[in-house]
């Protein structure tokens, strides 16, 4: 069996190595080397996938036994979102990077060599980002997924520290503190697991049935580490402030595919490993998860910088996510995953639209001092459109599928558990949907339409590294809006298993 998945995690580890060693020759254009290496990776992903509907990859390691990377129909989604991302926006994290390294330059006077330098730490922390975050959803073990959970903080602290805008050093100690600490919660729960099952493995834990009273602490701890991951309402602080002030390549990653995996963990460890903990903190969890889709959007509506306006819409985004996973219904998480496909590309793009919007006003975030810029970013305005209308969910774009499901899913739950609560909780959230599209068009009028300030009339279109990954990015959400099943034909069987719905 070749290593498929092993290179794909690995790979760009051990290359990073090398791209930072021919970065401090070349400067930028070693980005085309992170692509070309992502690239491959996604490729072998892809590969992997097509094998079958699971696909298993095991090799011995002493101090966990077994380490597993595995492919099936939950992992491929977030697998494959991740390096798509990943692999796109190391191409538009070419030019924009060059900026913003040229800018700290100048700012503290140093020359080309320092240029070349910087730029290499950049794409050597930038791919063992995104193999932490891979190594994270293919991991078949506790210990292993807690390893890779923990590699892919390391990296974006860094990033957000050495490349960021503002208070940077203290905004990413902020961001390390926040969600290191939840991390140590969520261990402190897989800890109980080992010990309690004797294993760290997902097969063996989930052939344990552990008494309830022990698991739903248990589950209860994973819960709220994971859902400082997701930044859910309450535990959110460190999202707005990382987002906004982390390079915008990494803001990208950051919100629509780190923050979300902490989705994939809790449908991965409650529901297929703690099913019985799972059914009992759910409830608890989708009203948490309304709260999170309201009070985001309406953070969202008050903003007047473009990427905290972004970073607070990916508050209430996680707020659907969560809301989905917590429908106990196969309907509603296959809808939650989905999500977490949609959001990955509809923000991608919308924070790469910030970005190029950055990059050619010369560092203008103020939406009260923009206007009229469809007629000199055209591009730039096609992907921002697009982009809003997935997270809102407007056909036939992917966010209209995964929405569809969520809302559908959570309501048939409702129905299916014969809960009021539940059922009226459904109604609120769809009822809160308009929030989103209240921000988005809100934001796509002040920024593209109307009167243009006089400063913005000698902008020019961004170039074609910043705007062919935009509206790649735009033409995958409207494949996967037109052909879902691309997504689902994997992973809604695998969820009517995991609920026993025959």
């Amino acid at each position: 069996m070749a290593p498929l998945l092993l290179q794909a995690v690995f790979l760009p580890i051990i290359l990073s190595f090398i791209v930072y060693l021919v970065g401090r020759r070349v400067g930028g254009k070693v980005g085309w080397l992170s692509f070309i290496i992502l690239l491959y990776s996604t490729l072998l992903i892809l590969l992997a996938a097509s094998m079958g509907p699971e696909y298993l990859e095991q090799y011995p390691w002493q101090p966990i036994g077994i380490f597993g990377l595995k492919i099936d129909g939950l992992s491929l989604p977030f697998a494959a979102t991740i390096y798509l991302l990943s692999t796109v926006l190391a191409v538009y994290s070419i030019p924009y990077m060059e900026h913003r390294v040229e800018e700290m330059a100048e700012e503290e006077g140093k020359g080309e060599d320092y240029v070349k330098g910087r730029l290499a730490l950049y794409h050597l922390l930038y791919l063992i980002y995104a193999a932490g975050m891979l190594g994270t959803v293919l991991s078949t073990n506790l210990i292993q997924f807690y390893i890779f959970f923990e590699i892919m903080l390391i990296p974006s602290f860094f990033l957000i520290s050495e490349f960021g805008y503002g208070d940077r050093a203290r905004i990413s100690l902020m961001y390390f503190l926040w969600t290191h600490v939840g991390a140590l919660i969520l261990l402190a729960g897989i800890l109980s697991i080992g010990i309690l099952v004797g294993s760290f493995d997902f097969s063996v834990v989930a052939a344990s049935r552990l008494p309830l009273t022990v698991t739903l602490w248990v589950a209860v701890a994973i819960t709220i580490g994971l859902f400082v991951k997701l930044a859910a309402f309450g535990l959110h602080i460190w999202l707005p402030y990382a987002h906004a002030e982390a390079p915008t390549p990494i803001s990208a990653l950051l919100s629509p595919a780190m923050i979300g995996i902490g989705g994939y963990a809790f449908i991965r460890i409650l529901l297929f490993l703690l099913p019985e903990a799972y059914q009992t903190v759910t409830l608890g969890a989708a009203i948490w998860g309304l709260v999170t889709m309201i009070y985001g959007g309406l953070m969202a509506l008050m903003q007047d910088d473009i990427k905290r306006l972004l970073a607070y819409s990916s508050v209430s985004q996680m707020g659907y996510i969560i809301f989905g996973m917590a429908s106990a219904y196969y309907l509603g998480v296959s809808g939650s995953v989905f999500q977490y496909v949609s959001h990955g590309t509809g923000k991608a793009m919308l924070f790469m639209v910030a970005g190029a919007i950055i990059l050619q006003t010369r560092g203008v975030r103020s939406i009260s001092h923009m206007g009229g810029l469809a007629g000199k970013l055209p591009l730039t305005a096609i992907g921002a459109m697009l982009g809003f209308l997935t997270i809102i969910g407007v056909p036939p774009l992917n966010g209209f599928q995964s929405e569809w499901m969520l809302f559908a899913g959570a309501i048939a739950g409702a129905r299916a558990l014969g809960s009021d609560l539940r059922f009226t909780i459904s109604i609120l959230a769809l009822l809160s949907t308009p929030l989103t599209a209240g921000y988005t068009l809100w934001a796509m009028k002040r920024i593209f339409f109307g009167p243009r300030p006089e400063e913005m009339e000698r902008v020019r279109e961004a170039p074609p590294t910043v705007t062919i990954p935009i509206l790649f990015l735009a033409f995958v959400g409207l494949i996967l809006g037109v052909y879902p099943a691309l997504i689902t034909e994997r992973l809604i069987p695998l969820m009517r298993i995991a609920f026993g719905v025959g």
